[in-house]
């Protein structure tokens, strides 16, 4: 079950030539895709082209009507390898993933790709995942175009650039029998326009008639002594074809005026940012004309040596913006400049911050240096943003007074139960080394929880623990989810511990989907999947493996058996691996498949229960600690009109989804017996209705004889 259905928008993805397709990024790559006749499509979920998967899987039927094979791939080395079918044979084929967490996974695959190169077209659309909003380490994707020679292309963010650059990657791919790597940031994915559609193509060759003509050329194939010829043809055959083939379809654009004393060259990724920094200085319109020379690259791998020579020649200074470190581009024209004698001074990381994000703010900050030190004259007498009031209002300084909320699990998560049993049983057996992952769990690294200690790639929590495989007085926890699992963690986590006959505890989070990445079905969902094989269980593939201590905890929200699990693990006297599968659905999910049903049920007057927790304010005693070992969102604090009781007690707001995690925790942890179910009755039946009037009415009848013996201070 995907974060979000795109079963309507894909039948736009069916019109022809001419008509007008409307919609996001990742629609319009998926209906150019269509358009350039490709055979596969494969890739791995993972944000910012997490919704190209979907809108792919929702548009499968369409694809396979014009013989376009789809793979939900294992893991992005998976979706890597798939490109092996456009070696041999004349198919275009296409993957997609995150970068650059999988462009590290699909490193083996890519090098052996670039190696013996191709002849059907091949695309690789990464998900440049860098900036504030990321959810990864900071780097970025053009390293690896660069060691596997994988020509780099970074359209400009809009529907009509990101279609033709799809055109162009596949048409510059056969032209030079090499992949090519298609960058788009989250501003490229989710942006939305229009543009004029062509008709679908079938693949000229698909991959079945492939299959049934097998092809074979030694030369492809990455084995010595073919392979030390590869790097050869790399630089001598197909560098000089891709610039040729670069320069004659005029892939880079320049905009503004051919003369200026000087020059912007930007990434073509970034291109609406220096636009929109240049109007915000009264150096643009909203049309895209500028008043400074702009070379944008589209192509960001290889340069054309020719064409920054020529745009850089006659200027004073030109301005690299380029998102990211290290600064690439910025090294590769500085030697393009000094080795064809260009006096023009290059500028770029330190007018503009060698790291970080390049935001609206940012930019702006940096051509305004730039313009000011180079060509004052261009800046207007008075800088300020159209979308600024005249008059700023100050606002207060809250950061002394509102606390910091750490980034954590959603409301009802089934997961916070499991840091929950682990901090209960850490009271009674100390802290212990545990090897986070990553995944939804990694929340757990922050407070109210405070465990994990490592996290090292995704479905490697287990093998990041390997290292403490001694004997000790305890032993090391490993965290990884159901994704991880089936992505790497079966091998390099299980197998790899049942071989070294390690000794620690590996706990497996099984939330029924890849949740972390929007919900996609995995091997182990509950799902009925209609065109992937589910319900394979985690634990029936750890026994396959070699592992004879297994647990399975059924309901995640048992927080005192997810305790005294953990418990066992860590004590027991039999040695090897011990892996504990706890599961519970993604309440993510849940709501989403439940909320429309109990909404229809209770439209159509259906009798209906929902549970909703609360807090007995007479009882809380306003120590917080069911807090302190839950961090549920909608657990909060509120004081009281009673003079006597000074501190706050907790209190549980309406984002509530009545997973009983609360009360639970509370029970487990023998807290307090503040905490209370109500079940709200939607449509109740006749009795019901008497029964809560009479109840109404002795609740109130004792509620006002109370007031009446309440001891008032007169004031």
């Amino acid at each position: 079950m995907a974060e979000r259905s795109f079963a309507k928008e894909v039948q736009q993805l069916k019109i022809g030539a001419g008509e007008e397709f409307r919609g996001e990024g990742i629609l319009a790559i998926t209906k150019a895709l269509l358009q350039c006749g490709v055979g596969y499509v494969g890739g791995y979920q993972g944000a910012p082209i997490s919704h190209l998967m979907d809108v792919l899987a929702d548009a499968e039927e369409i694809m396979s009507d014009l013989g376009v094979h789809l793979e939900a791939s294992a893991s992005e080395a998976a979706a890597g390898a798939t490109l092996a079918a456009s070696v041999h044979y004349p198919i275009r084929g296409a993957v997609a993933w995150k970068s650059t967490v999988g462009t590290n996974v699909a490193s083996d695959a890519l090098a052996n790709l670039a190696s013996g190169g191709v002849l059907g077209g091949a695309l690789i659309i990464v998900g440049e995942d860098y900036g504030e909003g990321s959810s990864i380490m900071q780097e970025r994707s053009h390293a690896f175009a660069m060691k596997s020679q994988i020509w780099l292309l970074d359209p400009r963010p809009n529907l009509e650039s990101i279609v033709k650059a799809v055109e162009d990657g596949f048409e510059l791919s056969e032209a030079t029998n090499t992949p090519v790597m298609l960058e788009v940031r989250i501003r490229s994915c989710h942006v939305h326009g229009r543009f004029k559609a062509k008709d679908n193509k079938r693949p000229t060759m698909t991959v079945a008639e492939a299959l049934e003509n097998p092809q074979r050329d030694t030369n492809r194939i990455v084995l010595p002594p073919a392979s030390f010829g590869h790097e050869q043809e790399k630089i001598k055959v197909r560098w000089p074809k891709a610039l040729e083939f670069i320069k004659e379809r005029k892939l880079n654009e320049h905009f503004g005026p051919d003369e200026g004393k000087v020059g912007i060259v930007c990434q073509g990724g970034m291109y609406n940012g220096v636009m929109r920094a240049l109007q915000r200085l009264g150096l643009a319109d909203l049309y895209g004309a500028s008043a400074v020379p702009i070379y944008c690259l589209n192509v960001t791998y290889p340069l054309i040596r020719e064409e920054i020579v020529d745009f850089c020649r006659g200027k004073d200074a030109v301005l690299v913006v380029e998102e990211g470190q290290p600064e690439h581009i910025e090294q590769a024209i500085g030697d393009i400049l000094y080795k064809a004698g260009g006096t023009a001074k290059l500028e770029g990381k330190g007018i503009l911050p060698m790291a970080g994000e390049y935001t609206g703010a940012v930019m702006l900050a940096g051509l305004t240096d730039f313009l000011r030190a180079y060509q004052p004259e261009l800046l207007p007498a008075q800088e300020r943003s159209p979308n600024d009031p005249e008059e700023r209002v100050e606002l207060p300084d809250l950061t002394g007074k509102v606390p910091v909320r750490p980034a954590g699990f959603c409301t009802g998560c089934p997961e916070r139960p499991i840091f929950a049993g682990m901090k209960l049983m850490e009271k009674e057996l100390g802290e212990h080394h545990v090897a986070a992952d990553i995944g939804c769990h990694l929340f757990s690294i922050l407070p109210p929880f405070n465990i994990g200690a490592t996290t090292m790639g995704y479905g490697l929590g287990p093998a990041s623990a390997s290292a403490f495989n001694v004997k000790a007085k305890k032993r090391p926890i490993a965290v990884m989810g159901d994704g991880g699992f089936w992505h790497n963690g079966l091998t390099s986590g299980i197998g790899n511990a049942v071989f070294n006959q390690q000794d620690g505890v590996i706990l497996v989070v099984d939330n029924y989907y890849s949740a972390a990445t929007g919900g996609q079905d995995i091997l182990s969902s509950r799902a009925d999947n209609r065109s992937r094989s589910t319900r394979h269980p985690i634990e029936e593939a750890v026994k396959g493996l070699g592992v004879t201590w297994v647990r399975r905890i059924d309901r995640t929200y048992d927080v005192g058996k997810v305790r005294d699990t953990l418990t066992e693990a860590l004590t027991t006297e039999e040695t090897g691996p011990k892996v504990i599968v706890a599961s519970s659905e993604c309440m993510l999910n849940r709501q989403r498949r439940e909320k429309p049903l109990v909404a229809k049920a209770i439209k159509a007057g259906k009798r209906t229960v929902k549970p909703r927790f609360g807090v007995d304010e007479d009882v809380c005693t306003g120590d917080h600690a069911c807090i302190r070992l839950s961090g549920c969102p909608s657990l909060s604090v509120k004081t009281l009109d009673d003079p006597l009781r000074d501190d706050p007690v907790a209190a549980i707001d309406s984002s509530c989804v009545g997973c009983g995690n609360c009360g639970e925790v509370a029970e487990a942890a023998v807290l307090c017996p503040s905490f209370y179910q109500a079940d709200v009755i939607h449509n109740p039946t006749p009795f019901e209705t008497k029964v809560a009037s009479w109840r109404r009415a002795v609740i109130g009848w004792l509620q006002r004889r109370r007031d009446r013996r309440r001891l008032v201070f007169a004031r």
